[in-house]
């Protein structure tokens, strides 16, 4: 008996030897594999197949220096850092996989005063004092290839949503020979304005350029194009139009011979711009009244319709803002697009999510001839086109009435392109200031070529306020994107100068998940609410007029003193004012409480319903292995 309980020892022990063998010489095979296996939505940790398009093309080996510090003094913001050093170098190793060798990394741990430190200073790799003790942390890689190179100074977390994005364009700009030529006409200051003696008097400083030109700038040879100019360089592949207000005809005609021979078109429209703040503070009816932006003469011939005298308001889409009491509030015509309102078919914009369009317009129209139109971003059914004074003072959920239709909010035009202008170049404006620009040797008729055109009916989404979030960390400018805005506008951009592997990298940037089910029942709920808050703010307005009629039928000598049948008559009057403000109030209290019980239950049902399926499961499994057991 005991040589027997011996035995059973001796086997249970070569048994978990043999297992702790079998379990070591698996994790060595499979780490020497090294296949990954991403059950994330969206394939988060997945490359992209623009990446892998990158990294395909690549016939000279690309070399990445990742710069990390090792510290040995631990603190909360270097064990951060640590971590996210992780991430990074996962990456790393996932496209120098993909590469099939092109991508050789090198790892280094610059220490103070060390060679490494050195290597690093000479890359561009920037160090940032660590607190308490000050000593330079680094955290960067630098891309080179033959003579060229490109460094990512310092890895911040606060981007990390776009860290595939921004190695696949290094590595994409390190191989570049030339960078293609983009023009940028606007009457708004995108380029920025610099200070002078008499603002800087004011407490006033210049202005940077808009952070859409400065994304550019590093990927293009970007040149400012002015609004008076009368033909558009050459040179130029994509020229980008930012909210043209109150542009000419010869203006016009550069861009009509500048499409019709080959070149992009991306313009920004808007009828009621936030950027273009001109006197705004004299004249606080300016933005309303002013004419928009617009491109009209070009519009029409193209089968576009557009009115720069509306705004589009949305109520599937309203975004929560400020209000002028300063409690936050809905603004029908602040769009925060989702997955819905975007074309996912499109490249793109297949994978983007999040916009934010602040008073947009809409376009309409049927193409012309030869053209064919792509909507690449579109209002919900429940929408309307208003008026400008309306959408800027309020107002527009008392009166809003949904046109049942899905408005265009961005399109792209592609085909072969005709003339606006058929009898060739108009006059030259009288003010132009253009002296250098020479004079086309021939009017185009139409391009030779099929051509593409993409057209936006909101300026503001590539404004600083509404794309990002712009921080000081440890010195240096951080730029965290609120939205899909700057990825939109830069996309665009490089769809239209020809190279669309970035596209898909940059998309994947930013995912944002609301509960459109949820917001979906919140409509409903508001929508069966309106009327009766219509119609009490109705009665309310009637009851105020009819107590102003009666103070105004006074006569001279009643002028402080009612008869006893008007002062009946005001009292009732009074009553029936405060008995339709108590149901107004009452009305709006019940439908916060249905918002408020809606979500509640919602995440109530998010948080159990798992727990609850677990714990069903267990007992269905309990009971069926009993009634097993009971049946033998």
């Amino acid at each position: 008996m005991k040589s027997k309980s011996i035995e059973t020892y001796l086997y249970s022990a070569v048994g978990v030897v043999a297992m702790l063998a079998l379990l070591a010489g698996l994790n060595v095979i499979l780490a020497a594999i090294k296949v990954r296996w991403d059950v994330t939505a969206d394939n988060a940790h997945t490359l992209s197949a623009g990446t892998r398009a990158i990294l395909a093309k690549l016939d000279t080996p690309v070399k990445a220096r990742f710069y990390f510090s090792q510290v040995e003094n631990a603190t909360p913001q270097s064990v951060a850092l640590a971590n996210y050093a992780r991430q990074v170098e996962d990456v790393l190793n996932a496209l120098r996989q993909a590469s099939k060798g092109k991508l050789i990394v090198e790892k280094y741990n610059p220490q103070p005063d060390s060679d490494a430190e050195d290597s690093a200073k000479l890359d561009g790799i920037e160090g940032q004092p660590m607190p308490p003790y000050g000593e330079a942390f680094y955290l960067g890689i630098a891309f080179s290839q033959l003579d060229a190179k490109v460094a990512l100074p310092f890895l911040t977390p606060a981007r990390e949503r776009l860290l595939e994005y921004d190695m696949a364009r290094a590595i994409s700009r390190v191989t570049l020979v030339e960078k293609p030529v983009v023009g940028v006409m606007s009457a708004l200051p995108v380029f920025g304005m610099p200070s002078n003696p008499m603002m800087m008097q004011m407490g006033q400083q210049g202005q940077d350029p808009w952070l859409f030109i400065n994304e550019l700038q590093r990927d293009f040879d970007v040149r400012e194009v002015q609004m008076t100019a009368e033909t558009i360089d050459p040179a130029i592949r994509v020229l980008v139009v930012i909210y043209p207000r109150d542009i000419t005809e010869v203006a016009q005609y550069a861009i009509d011979q500048f499409v019709l021979r080959g070149g992009k078109l991306l313009a920004f429209l808007d009828p009621m711009s936030i950027a273009d703040n001109r006197d705004s503070m004299m004249n606080p009816l300016q933005r309303a009244s002013a004419g928009g932006s617009n491109l009209e003469k070009l519009l029409g011939v193209w089968g576009v319709e557009y009115d720069a005298g509306k705004v589009l308001a949305d109520m599937t889409y309203k975004t929560m803002i400020g209000g002028r009491d300063g409690r936050p509030q809905e603004s029908p015509t602040v769009l925060s697009l989702t997955r819905d309102a975007i074309n996912a078919e499109d490249i793109v914009t297949s994978q983007l999510d999040n916009l934010l369009l602040a008073y947009p317009g809409a376009f309409s129209g049927t193409p012309a001839a030869g053209l064919t139109r792509t909507v690449l971003l579109k209002s919900s059914p429940n929408s309307q086109l208003i008026e400008k004074m309306l959408a800027q003072f309020g107002g527009v959920d008392r009166d809003f009435k949904p046109d049942q239709k899905e408005y265009a909010l961005a399109i792209r035009l592609t085909g072969k392109f005709k003339t606006a202008f058929p009898d060739g170049k108009p006059g030259a404006a009288a003010d132009s200031a253009d002296t250098t620009a020479q004079p086309a040797e021939g009017s185009l008729k139409e391009s030779s070529d099929e051509n593409s055109v993409i057209l936006v009916a909101d300026s503001d989404i590539m404004f600083d306020p509404v794309v990002a979030r712009v921080q000081n960390l440890l010195g240096f400018r951080i730029v965290d994107p609120l939205n899909g805005n700057l990825n939109f506008g830069q996309s665009l951009v490089e769809l239209m100068a020809g190279d669309s592997n970035l596209i898909a990298v940059r998309s994947r940037a930013t995912l944002n998940r609301p509960f459109t089910v949820v917001r979906q029942m919140e409509e409903k709920a508001q929508d069966s609410y309106r009327n009766q808050i219509r119609q009490l703010e109705q009665s309310a307005q009637e009851t105020q007029q009819r107590l102003s009629e009666l103070q105004s039928a006074k006569s001279s000598d009643q002028r402080f003193v009612l008869s006893p049948e008007q002062q009946d008559q005001l009292t009732k009057l009074r009553q029936t004012e405060a008995q339709v403000n108590r149901e107004l109030k009452d009305v709006r209290r019940r439908l916060r409480q249905d918002v408020d019980s809606l979500q509640n239950w919602i995440k109530a049902l998010n948080i159990a319903a798992m727990p609850l399926a677990v714990t069903l499961t267990g007992i269905l499994a309990a009971f069926y292995k009993r009634k097993k057991t009971a049946a033998k």
